[in-house]
C-alpha cells in the first residue's frame, strides 16, 4: 500500500507541543481516545482494512536530519531533550484498535499519553483520505484547487488581516492541502503568516503554528477536578514553555468559566486566547470586557477565531473587532477541503485517563455549543453541577 502520511512531521504542530510538555510533566500517565463520527457518514465495505494498512504503514516513520535540523532552528522552544526523544520515536499500530460494523466506523487509541498524542490528526487525515477515495469522490482539478486559494488570499489581502492554514486534520487529501499551501506560501500574500502543519511548513519555509488542544485541558480535569482545570492547564503550560506559545484555548468548559479563572496573570502572561466555538461576536465583546476590567488594553492582546471558518465570517468578525481587540485567523477545512465535495465532519478526542488505582476516569468536553458536548454524558452533568453550568 502507498503510504498517506510519508513525513512524521505531517501533523498538527500543537501535538508536536503539547508531547513535548506531556513528556516533561506527565511521562508515566495512560489516556484513551475515540473516533466521533459527527457527520455521521457512510463507510463502505472494506474501510476499516484500508485503515488498518495505513495505521501500519506509520510506525515506518522516523524524523530525518533535515527535519531535526528545522525544528532547532525554527522552535528555540522545543529543547534539545525533546527533539532528541521526537528522533526516536515510533508510532506503534498496536495502540490504535480499528473495527467495521456495516457502515459504522470504529477507531480508539490506549496507551501512555506521551505516545499516543500524536495519533489523533494523522488518524483523521488518513480516515478522510480513504474515504473520498473509496467513495470516489475526487472531482479536485489541481488549478481549481490553486485559483479558489487565490481568491480566498486576495479577499484576505483586502481585509489586511493575518491568517493560518489550519486544516490537517479534515483535509480532501494530503495533495489537496500540499497545493494550498504552495499557493498561500508565495510572496504575494502578505498576510499568510503559517501552518499549523509542521511539514508544510518545512517544506515551504513558513512558520508552523499552534500552542495546545481541548486534551490539555481534559486531562487535567479528569487529574486535578473540573474547578481547578483551567488554572493548573494554564501553569502546567506557562512552567513548560516560560511566556513563549502564548495563546490560551478557553472553551474546553465554556469561555463562561475559563474567564473567571483566567486572571489577570494568565491575561497579562498570554499574548491572546484562541475562539473555537459559541457566538464569534460574543465571544468577542466577552474578551474586550475581560482584559478592560484588568487594566489590559485589548489592543495590546489578540483573538485567534479558529472555529468552523469561511471567508464571509472572517469578513464580519473583521468588520465587527475593528480597533477593539487584535485578532487573527485560523482557518481550517475551507482551505484544504473545499472541491466541491461535502467535507466530512469528523473528530477524535481523549475519552478517559486512567487511574491509578485501577479503573479509568472520563473526561469530557463542553464547549460553547451544546452540539460540541463530548464524552460520558453522567460526567458532563457532574461537571456542570461543580461548574455551575445551568444551561
Amino acid at each position: 500500500m502507498v503510504s498517506i502520511i510519508n513525513s512524521i512531521l505531517d501533523n498538527d504542530f500543537y501535538k508536536i507541543t503539547m508531547q513535548c510538555a506531556v513528556v516533561k510533566c506527565f511521562p508515566n500517565e495512560r489516556v484513551r481516545y475515540q473516533f466521533i463520527n459527527r457527520g455521521h457518514h457512510v463507510f463502505p465495505d472494506g474501510f476499516a482494512e484500508k485503515l488498518q494498512e495505513a495505521v501500519a504503514e506509520m510506525a515506518k516513520l522516523k524524523m530525518t536530519n533535515e527535519e531535526k535540523k528545522f525544528l532547532q532552528k525554527t522552535c528555540p522552544y522545543l529543547d534539545l531533550p525533546y527533539i532528541d526523544f521526537l528522533e526516536g520515536y515510533r508510532y506503534d499500530p498496536t495502540e490504535v484498535n480499528i473495527s467495521q460494523h456495516g457502515s459504522e466506523l470504529s477507531v480508539e487509541v490506549e496507551g501512555l499519553w506521551y505516545r499516543t498524542i500524536l495519533w489523533e490528526v494523522s488518524l483523521l487525515s488518513i480516515i478522510s483520505e480513504i474515504y473520498y477515495d473509496l467513495t470516489h469522490q475526487q472531482r479536485c482539478l489541481d488549478l481549481e484547487v490553486k485559483k479558489i486559494t487565490e481568491k480566498k488570499a486576495e479577499i484576505m489581502e483586502k481585509l489586511g488581516v493575518t491568517f493560518a492554514e489550519f486544516g490537517t486534520r479534515r483535509r480532501h487529501s494530503y495533495k489537496v492541502q500540499d497545493l494550498v499551501l504552495s499557493e498561500l506560501s508565495q510572496e504575494k500574500n502578505h498576510f499568510f503568516i503559517g501552518t499549523s502543519n509542521v511539514h508544510f511548513a518545512m517544506k515551504y519555509g513558513v512558520k508552523p503554528i499552534g500552542t495546545h488542544a481541548h486534551e490539555w485541558f481534559m486531562f487535567h480535569a479528569a487529574v486535578f477536578g473540573f474547578k481547578m482545570a483551567n488554572q493548573m492547564a494554564l501553569e502546567n503550560w506557562v512552567n513548560v514553555y516560560r511566556g513563549d506559545l502564548g495563546v490560551a484555548l478557553s472553551d474546553t468548559y465554556t469561555s463562561e468559566v475559563f474567564f473567571k479563572q483566567f486572571d489577570k496573570k494568565f491575561a497579562k502572561l498570554f499574548d491572546g486566547v484562541r475562539h473555537d466555538s459559541g457566538d464569534p461576536l460574543n465571544f468577542a465583546d466577552q474578551t474586550i470586557r475581560h482584559y478592560l476590567s484588568h487594566g489590559i488594553n485589548p489592543m495590546h492582546k489578540y483573538i485567534i477565531f479558529s472555529d468552523g471558518l469561511n471567508i464571509q465570517k472572517v469578513q464580519d468578525i473583521t468588520k465587527y473587532c475593528q480597533d477593539k481587540i487584535g485578532i487573527s485567523f485560523g482557518i481550517g477545512t475551507h482551505l484544504t477541503n473545499d472541491v466541491g465535495l461535502k467535507p466530512m465532519n469528523i473528530v477524535m478526542k481523549m475519552v478517559g485517563v486512567e487511574s491509578h488505582n485501577g479503573g479509568c476516569i472520563p473526561t469530557v468536553k463542553l464547549s460553547d455549543e451544546k452540539e460540541k458536548y463530548t464524552g460520558d454524558p453522567k460526567m458532563i452533568e457532574l461537571a456542570k453541577v461543580f461548574l455551575g453550568i445551568n444551561n
